[in-house]
């Protein structure tokens, strides 16, 4: 339903309403458990027949709501009583499992807040290294005249992309909680890793190819687990993201760059299987979250978040007299 709204609205108040969604969920959820718990002993209470005590009123559903609601949270008031056993025994099992939730929500929101915070650390990191929004292109350009770096990348990645696993199934509600730059989000830092460890696999020999293997095998773990937990089946590719004239020119620029690269049909053919091992799951992940799938290649220049303020956006040319321009290996 919150979906549904946001898409209407105009682009900015939607990735506002979209961006509030992971917290008012995880508060909303944290009510309704404490409501249905309270109101669940209250029926209890009421079933039992209602032996309370009260200052005034009569006994009756509403006054064991109220005894539940002040017992849940260990209130404490005295104003309504218990006065038979099995309602003294209600009231003990249900004032232990008011301390026993504060407890678990005490101890899930730190644990919610460092897997956010370990997430979003290295998709910020992603910004100088790949571009905003990211792209393999530019990730390979940066990096491939030092394939030392290049693989190190990759083993860094390999592990977050484990941490994004184990993460967002055990607390599926840190998927919801988004990047705070519209173009950024763990889908898209997901994507371009497996865009270039997927071009590294096919086109790319030693070292840096192990590596690439075993940063995609558990990205794209990563990517079937997600679709599969938040029901979202794969969906099919309509456009190509990396047709041939695009290869072709990600190529070139790696040549240029003076990177080796294997080319022909098999590699190819190769490049194609892996890449329809995991867009169909990430098409589907896009739509599910409303997040924007990246290309494979930049395409028109675009700035880098850490180029831009509230107030400005520093040119191209101003970059590059400030001597800040990234160039491959830097």
């Amino acid at each position: 339903m919150w979906t549904g709204v946001a898409v209407k609205l105009p682009p900015r108040p939607r990735q506002s309403a979209l961006n509030a969604y992971g917290p008012l969920m995880l508060l909303s959820l944290f009510a309704l458990w404490a409501a249905c718990l309270i109101v669940g002993f209250a029926l209890l209470q009421w079933g039992f027949g209602s032996h309370l005590d009260l200052v005034r009123g009569q006994p009756g559903f509403g006054a064991d709501l109220y005894m539940s609601g002040t017992t849940f949270f260990t209130l404490g008031l005295g104003d309504v009583t218990p006065n038979d056993p099995i309602a003294r025994i209600l009231t003990v099992v249900e004032a232990g499992t008011g301390f026993g939730f504060l407890a678990v929500v005490i101890g899930y929101l730190p644990v919610l807040y460092q897997a956010f915070s370990r997430r979003e650390i290295n998709i910020s990191l992603l910004d100088a290294r790949a571009g905003s929004p990211p792209t393999a292109e530019e990730l390979l350009r940066r990096h491939a005249a030092d394939p030392i770096a290049f693989e190190r990348l990759l083993a860094d990645w390999e592990r977050w992309s484990a941490e994004l696993m184990e993460s967002h199934l055990s607390y599926p509600a840190l998927a919801f909680y988004r990047s705070q730059h519209s173009n950024q989000s763990w889908l898209a830092a997901l994507t371009t890793v497996l865009d270039a460890s997927a071009f590294a696999v096919a086109s790319l020999d030693g070292s840096v190819a192990r590596q690439a293997r075993l940063t995609f095998a558990i990205a794209r773990h990563a990517v079937v687990d997600l679709a599969q937990i938040f029901l979202a089946p794969p969906r099919e590719i309509v456009v190509d993201r990396l047709p041939p004239p695009a290869l072709a020119h990600v190529r070139g620029m790696l040549a240029k760059a003076g990177v080796e690269v294997r080319t022909g049909d098999a590699v190819d053919q190769k490049l194609q299987e892996l890449r329809r091992l995991y867009e169909p799951y990430v098409a589907a992940l896009g739509a599910r979250f409303l997040f924007t799938v990246p290309d494979f290649v930049a395409g028109a220049e675009r700035f880098d978040n850490w180029r831009t303020s509230a107030w400005e956006k520093v040119s191209t040319s101003r970059a590059r007299a400030a001597g800040v321009e990234l160039h491959e290996g830097d």
